[in-house]
């Protein structure tokens, strides 16, 4: 009915986070010099990436309540709104379906993120061919 809406407000609260953190950033870059840096992508970059994924999955699960008629374009757009029996079901699903969805979500960006760091952390094969 209506499960797409918990990950959307992660997305809010995720992007949210993400600006701030992108200043943040962009603060202590200038700050840096450029020959301590050290090659790691960013966390405002993975934040972009939980928030891809939080709001696309969002738009297709909204996009596949309006193909089942369970959103429509008049109010109270949520067509289980209009009977408090059915919104009460809705609660529910939005508690149990839609925050486990964006659990997921968020576990496997953290999974996708360690594996991103360990690849940018791996030496060069080019640096590993010249010490052989």
């Amino acid at each position: 009915m209506a499960c797409f809406t918990a990950p959307l407000v992660e997305a809010m609260v995720v992007k949210a986070v993400e600006v701030h953190e992108a200043k943040k950033e962009k603060e202590a870059e200038s700050k840096r010099s450029v020959l301590g840096k050290e090659e790691q992508i960013p966390f405002s970059r993975k934040l972009k990436w939980l928030n891809g994924m939080l709001v696309g999955g969002s738009a297709l699960l909204a996009f596949e309540h309006v193909w089942h008629g369970e959103i429509v374009p008049w109010f109270p757009f949520l067509t289980a709104m209009a009977d408090p029996v059915d919104a009460a079901a809705m609660l529910q699903e939005i508690a149990a379906v839609g925050v486990s969805m964006a659990v997921l979500i968020t576990g496997v960006w953290g999974i996708m993120c360690k594996t991103a760091d360990a690849i940018v952390k791996r030496p060069d094969i080019q640096t590993v061919k010249r010490s052989v």
